[in-house]
């Protein structure tokens, strides 16, 4: 057998390999969508650069705070993996200094206010086999509390953005009909 021949083989048998080994780690279908989609958001502004990399579940007609996210209780935040904030630079939030690095962010949602927790441990996957939130709170760097803005339209899809419209950085998250506010300071 010539040499472009075998050449092909074995560069169709590493895609086969790849791509059913991409199914078995994210049990999912290469060409399935997922019901919570990965989305990364990016905020860049003089030598500041945030990112938060996060999935995004839909509100498909259920109740979701004090429901599907048990209020008092810690929340992934989001759905699957962990959710991630990494910045390039020191912040503080609500006065509490958060040096750069990478972090994972957790919340507890409660009915008036929610609890932001800052963790420095990297963790694989948002929840165990039990569904129960893998976070740890001894990595835990900041925990901040905001209070719950009601929203006058829901918002289907679970959405973390960046708000700087009044030279006061906020990292925003509204999902349903709740948003909150966490204040980043340089």
């Amino acid at each position: 057998m010539n040499k472009f021949l075998k050449w092909i083989i074995y560069a169709l048998i590493a895609v086969a390999v790849l791509v059913l080994g991409y199914q078995f780690f994210t049990k999912t279908g290469v060409f399935e969508q997922r019901l919570s989609p990965p989305k990364t958001v990016a905020f860049k502004v003089d030598d500041l650069n945030l990112e938060v990399f996060y999935n995004r579940p839909s509100k498909r007609d259920r109740e979701v705070f004090g429901a599907l996210v048990p209020f008092n209780q810690v929340w992934r935040t989001g759905a699957n993996e962990a959710t991630t904030f990494e910045t390039n630079q020191d912040l503080t939030v609500q006065g509490m200094y958060l040096p750069k690095g990478k972090y994972t962010i957790w919340t507890v949602p409660m009915e008036d206010t929610w609890k932001v927790m800052f963790n420095s441990k990297q963790y694989e996957w948002g929840v165990n086999e039990k569904m129960e939130p893998m976070w740890d709170p001894n990595f835990d760097v900041i925990e901040a509390e905001v209070p719950v803005k009601d929203l006058d339209k829901p918002v289907e899809q679970f959405t973390i953005a960046f708000d700087n419209s009044t030279d006061d950085l906020k990292m925003t998250m509204a999902w349903d009909d709740v948003k909150i506010e966490i204040p980043l300071n340089r």
